[in-house]
């Protein structure tokens, strides 16, 4: 693996991009020669189930890192314990887990977003009943009005308050949807909510953004757009990391790719060489482990498209039934 270092604003250029992730070891928790996030030993359990059992991951900073993996694969959890939306089990001995050098794995959600990782969900998170501006400036950091004391004299916060709204103002004009500014998030539409949340995570100044399924839910003329703006936040020097099922997003926009099946991270590479790996081709067709892996049609973009729908389908009807649970 090379030993040097580029910086994130030298990573804008493709060819330094590419020059950076050939000197990456195509090896499941390969090095990195500048890691962002570096995890070690993280494992969650559900009773006797072992959803997470991450040895080692690094994720390089600058780039985009694509989390891809089946159905069931441990993706999501994986996202909600680097987060702290969920704790890792004490099982797993030795667990830890850091962020541009901050050690986090005993932290609050809303400390590590502090520390300057944020994410977005599967379902998004708007606050329906709330119209888009105030979404936004709900996502700005250390708001003095947000103190109870202080909030009493409006000139303590009046003129923080206005740089907050030009800055939401800014971002809402970059992701089209200064328009809706004083609408309901509840009457945008699935894409739109996904644009909400990501302009909204921008608003205290990541290092880092992970999206869980960005493109989920999202209609063509918005994917592209989409797909835009992930791009134009790695090359502004933030690193991404997000899960995806759709491998032509994959193979468009990440700059190295990780795989997870059944709770354990299997391979790492770039897209293609990632696909036509075979402990990924068994972690997708694993019904089929006797077909032939050398066989090239199993690596056709309409199989990989087809398994891809299946699972995003999967995915979607879980959702939809804990969605419902979480109702009742």
């Amino acid at each position: 693996m090379s030993d040097a270092t580029i910086s994130p604003s030298g990573l804008a250029d493709p060819a330094a991009r590419a020059a950076l992730v050939a000197g990456f070891d195509a090896v499941p928790g390969a090095p990195k020669p500048d890691p962002i996030l570096v995890v070690d030993n993280i494992v969650r359990q559900f009773g006797g189930m072992t959803a997470v059992d991450v040895q080692h991951l690094e994720v390089q900073r600058g780039i985009i890192t694509a989390l891809i993996g089946p159905n069931g694969a441990g993706k999501t959890t994986f996202f909600n314990l680097v987060t702290g939306f969920d704790r890792a089990t004490t099982a797993g001995k030795g667990a830890h887990w850091s962020f541009d050098g901050r050690t986090l794995d005993k932290t609050s959600a809303s400390s590590v977003a502090k520390a300057g990782m944020v994410r977005t969900f599967q379902l998004t998170k708007a606050l329906n009943a709330m119209t888009v501006i105030d979404n936004m400036m709900l996502g700005a950091q250390g708001q003095v009005g947000e103190n109870l004391l202080r909030s009493v004299f409006r000139p303590a916060w009046r003129d923080q308050e206005r740089e907050v709204e030009a800055k939401a103002d800014e971002l809402l004009q970059r992701f089209k949807l200064y328009e809706k500014k004083y609408d309901y998030a509840g009457s945008l539409s699935g894409g739109q909510r996904k644009l909400l949340e990501m302009a909204r995570a921008l608003m205290s100044d990541p290092k880092m953004i992970m999206l869980d399924e960005p493109m989920a839910g999202v209609n063509p003329a918005l994917t592209q757009s989409l797909l835009g703006h992930i791009q134009a936040l790695r090359d502004e020097g933030m690193t991404v990391l997000f899960v995806e099922h759709d491998m032509h997003v994959v193979r468009h926009i990440s700059d190295w790719v990780a795989v997870m099946a059944e709770g354990r991270l299997v391979a790492e590479g770039p897209a293609d060489t990632v696909m036509s790996n075979p402990a990924v081709i068994d972690a997708y067709l694993g019904a089929h482990h006797d077909t032939d892996l050398g066989d090239d049609s199993l690596l056709s973009d309409e199989v990989l498209e087809e398994l891809a729908e299946e699972v995003a389908a999967e995915d979607a009807e879980r959702e939809a039934e804990e969605q419902a649970e979480g109702l009742r």
